[in-house]
């Protein structure tokens, strides 16, 4: 599932937000704090704390696979050995920075293999991820302006 969006903010300004993850509190949906950032570059590693409709934190691992300076950040959810693998196989998130006049075209792309029983909602958690990377880009846009 891809979103894209042209923003009025150049390049290197976008990809300050979206590469460091101390930013994702300001503008991907849900997360309440990030922790334990360790590492650089796609050995990157940090846990967020995610918000839940009754206001509790959950926290999830993630660690970043691929960075390429100014034109994309690769991330995925470490499952293995967490309450999140009786649901996901895997999580991955893709986000891709292009020139697009005076501003950035972002490209959020979301590839979830989901587990069990949980792969007979996955038209539901498909419409979901969508509203969920029209949210961050909504979040990238305030974020930068």
């Amino acid at each position: 599932m891809t979103r894209r969006r042209t923003l009025e903010a150049p390049r290197p300004e976008v990809w300050g937000l979206v590469s460091d993850p101390y930013s994702l509190p300001r503008w991907w949906p849900r997360t309440m704090r990030v922790e334990s950032v360790e590492g650089d570059g796609p050995k990157r590693e940090w846990t967020k704390v995610l918000g839940t409709a009754e206001g509790r934190g959950v926290r999830a691992d993630f660690r970043c696979t691929e960075s390429v300076e100014g034109e994309r950040y690769v991330w995925e959810q470490q499952v293995v050995g967490t309450p999140f693998e009786r649901h996901l196989r895997r999580y991955e998130v893709v986000v891709a920075l292009q020139d697009a006049g005076e501003g950035t075209e972002v490209s959020l792309t979301a590839a979830q293999s989901l587990r069990g029983l949980s792969r007979l909602g996955g038209p539901m958690m498909r419409r979901g991820q969508g509203s969920l990377l029209e949210d961050a880009l909504d979040g990238i846009e305030r974020a930068l302006t």
